[in-house]
């Protein structure tokens, strides 16, 4: 484990890094005495930074939902991070190219809780019953931890579980209209198809997700309130974007489509 103040220091770094689009070379090789603990109480710390400047808790991303994607980085659960109100863009809008580092974008399927719900013990009955609906969405996956060979979950933790900025689509529906397990998605750019999916690759289920996130974060006296937005994590791979692209993430099962755009340098 890490000092107390090596801790603060990384999670400065972090911040300033975040604030002004510049990256860190691996915390893992520079600290590879790190582990997951620190990670997440380096997250914490930034997270921290935020809210000191006015940023306030609006929900929470899930990553690393595929084995394939466990194991590409050394862990044997999903991850996870807080989201802030300024992480949430409204689809259709333009975002300036140069406020990422290194964009990659995802497909996800975004639940919004409608009553308190706090781990131990929560199950899927418990999820379907909390969540007011579901909606379309894609993560703007960034790296403030420059993506190198060796990368590992410590690096993607402390690094706010790499979220750039979320968007939402505006077409809710109620869980009990669809099969969750069972939504297929596709993620164009430029009006491209380049990847399709299905939900069930969300750890077979995207409830499932939900479950495993409210039960974590019970480990620190974590609950979910009313209005807050849960990323299941995506059932595509992450594809890379560039000054100029739009993105398209569209769903079957009436969910339809969400929208964003980069714009020029």
């Amino acid at each position: 484990m890490l000092e107390f103040n090596t801790r603060r220091e990384i999670a400065q770094k972090i911040f300033h890094c975040y604030r002004n689009n510049e990256q860190l070379p691996l915390l893992t090789r520079s600290y590879p005495e790190m582990d997951t603990q620190d990670a997440y109480y380096i997250q914490e710390q930034v997270l921290s930074h935020f809210v000191a400047e006015g940023s306030t808790i609006k929900g929470y991303k899930i990553g690393l939902t595929s084995k394939a994607m466990q194991e590409m980085v050394g862990s044997t659960e999903p991850d996870y991070s807080t989201l802030l109100n300024e992480m949430f863009v409204d689809e259709d809008s333009v975002l300036p190219a140069n406020t990422f580092t290194d964009p990659l974008v995802e497909i996800e399927l975004a639940f919004v809780i409608k009553s308190p719900l706090q781990g131990p013990g929560v199950n899927a009955a418990d999820v379907i019953q909390a969540t007011d609906f579901v909606l379309p969405s894609i993560e703007i996956v960034d790296f403030r931890v420059a993506r190198a060979p060796g990368m590992d979950v410590r690096d993607t933790i402390a690094d706010l579980a790499a979220v750039g900025r979320v968007v939402l689509g505006g077409n809710p529906v109620k869980l009990d209209q669809i099969d969750i397990r069972n939504v297929e998605g596709e993620l164009l750019i430029n009006g491209e198809v380049l990847e399709k999916g299905i939900s069930s690759a969300v750890l077979g289920n995207p409830v499932t997700a939900v479950v495993w996130l409210v039960n974590k974060l019970a480990e620190f006296g974590v609950a979910f309130q009313p209005g807050d937005v849960i990323f299941s994590g995506s059932f595509v791979r992450a594809l890379p974007v560039k000054a100029g692209d739009r993105v398209s993430a569209r769903f079957d099962n009436g969910l339809g489509q969400v929208n964003i755009n980069f714009g020029e340098e």
